[in-house]
């Protein structure tokens, strides 16, 4: 019969030291990728929320630009409003402004284009969209809600909640429209830009 020693003290010792290095420079690499994976959320997230203004603006385009008195396209059996084309302020025809049952002055982005109308917009142009409240007692009150929206001045600003501030009792806090606060994107149906703002936390 075989004898079957063990590792000896010296061995183990080597092996943990080892380990001990690997988990030193493997852990700051791994603590990256969270920074990583939320700057890629909100990218993925404008990229195909841009994608899907251009396609509902491509959509009414290629119907003739129909107009009942306001630029509407029927997108995937929503009935879409869009902005009609002004001088000034100055606003580009055809990019979604919010439900045309909502009474949004498209030509101005006066009226009900509002917090809630940047929500219905996120909720009705893309397909299967995270979840999303404009309701900062929502966001901080109910479990799995993934985005905040919030209007000022005719732009829709999207943030990613796990990115936003929080008060001392572990709150968020309202990020007040701002673009230096948690990774977020803006959406202007004034001239459909899409601009991603990336910030560390």
């Amino acid at each position: 019969m075989k004898r079957q020693d063990g590792f000896t003290l010296v061995e183990l010792v080597i092996v943990v030291v080892i380990l001990g290095f690997l988990a030193v420079t493997a852990i700051p690499k791994f603590l990256d990728l969270t920074d990583q994976a939320k700057e890629a959320n909100i990218e993925g997230m404008a990229g195909g929320f841009a994608t899907a203004v251009s396609l509902a603006r491509a959509q009414w385009e290629a119907e003739g630009r129909p107009n009942n008195g306001v630029n509407i396209v029927n997108y995937d059996g929503t009935e879409l409003m869009l902005t009609t084309e002004s001088a000034s302020p100055v606003v580009r025809p055809g990019y979604v402004v919010g439900l045309s049952s909502r009474g949004v002055n498209a030509a101005t982005l006066g009226g009900q284009f509002n917090d809630a109308a940047c929500v219905e917009i996120w909720q009705n142009i893309l397909q299967q969209p995270p979840s999303i409240t404009s309701d900062l007692a929502d966001l901080n009150s109910q479990n799995g809600i993934d985005y905040f929206a919030s209007n000022s001045s005719g732009l829709c600003r999207y943030y990613l909640k796990d990115t936003l501030t929080r008060n001392a009792s572990n709150a968020f806090v309202d990020p007040s429209d701002s673009a230096t606060v948690g990774n977020n994107f803006s959406y202007s149906p004034a001239t459909s830009r899409v601009t991603v703002n990336i910030n560390v936390n």
